[in-house]
């Protein structure tokens, strides 16, 4: 939604200031211009970046109209299936937890919280590390340097669509240009046209240098530092994982265990000590 209120907000401010300092509006649309800018943006873009990046960029494109969905009512439903099985595990064993982290989505623990589990990078996450603190063999401190360089990878990955749109918007600005110097090419072949003739044609030749700049600055740019921060937004997640599951397993009780989670959070979605205990406990 910020997307759309967003790009409408510059194409006014942009749009409306040309009209009031008595632009002709009508005289911004060349649609040859914009094949030549955005056909070679697309272009470069396929062949900077493999498929994976490339799927992953358009894949990307949707979250950023609906928002993340990393918000303080998904943490808590994170936080509350960890207590969960944190709290499984306490009472029964670490044993106890074996159908559920092999069978996910089969399990009552973990379909109790949809809102979780239609993530599924993050139920492998947390399904994989729980299979390595069930078999016993593994000191903390050597699981926690394990999921620090998964993180590390994962974060590098979570990125490259970000870097792939940012790549674009630096090089709009480059084929506005191109499409401005072969305006400028029609124009001189038209050299011995009338001067209202030859001024559509710079008009026109400058509007790519002009549309180039707009859509860089204005579009593509922001579109990848949104991505980007979507990226670090999924990230947090997994550090919510990591810190709450390494409390566990140094043997904190399961409510602090969840605690050591909850701190890993952004202040903005973060839940407070009360709603989250709450929320646990109504589950």
């Amino acid at each position: 939604m910020l997307l759309i209120v967003g790009s409408l907000i510059v194409l006014v401010s942009v749009g409306g200031g040309y009209v009031l300092s008595h632009g002709y509006l009508p005289m911004l649309w060349q649609p040859f211009e914009m094949i030549i800018i955005c056909g070679a943006a697309l272009g470069g873009f396929i062949i900077s970046n493999n498929k994976h990046t490339l799927v992953e960029v358009f894949k990307s494109i949707p979250g950023l109209l609906t928002g993340s969905g990393f918000n303080q009512a998904f943490y808590l439903d994170l936080l509350s299936l960890q207590y969960d099985l944190f709290t499984k595990i306490r009472k029964e064993g670490v044993i106890a937890i074996e159908e559920d982290i092999e069978e996910p989505d089969q399990s009552p623990i973990f379909t109790g919280y949809p809102a979780v589990t239609k993530h599924d990078e993050l139920v492998v996450f947390l399904c994989d590390y729980m299979r390595l603190i069930s078999t016993g063999n593994m000191q903390a401190h050597e699981l926690e340097s394990l999921m620090d360089a998964e993180l590390e990878t994962l974060q590098h990955e979570l990125e490259e669509p970000a870097h792939a749109v940012t790549s674009v918007a630096d090089a709009l600005p480059g084929f506005g240009i191109v499409a401005a110097v072969l305006g400028i090419t029609i124009t001189m072949r038209d050299i011995a046209a009338p001067p209202e003739v030859l001024g559509l044609h710079i008009a026109a030749a400058l509007v790519g240098t002009f549309l180039g700049i707009l859509l860089s600055y204005g579009f593509v740019g922001p579109m990848g530092i949104a991505m980007k921060n979507e990226a670090h937004e999924k990230i947090k997640a997994f550090e919510c994982i990591k810190a709450s599951l390494i409390a566990n397993m140094n043997g904190l009780a399961p409510q602090m265990s969840v605690e050591f989670g909850r701190k890993m959070l952004f202040t903005s979605v973060r839940p407070s000590f009360n709603e989250l205990e709450e929320h646990v406990r109504s589950r």
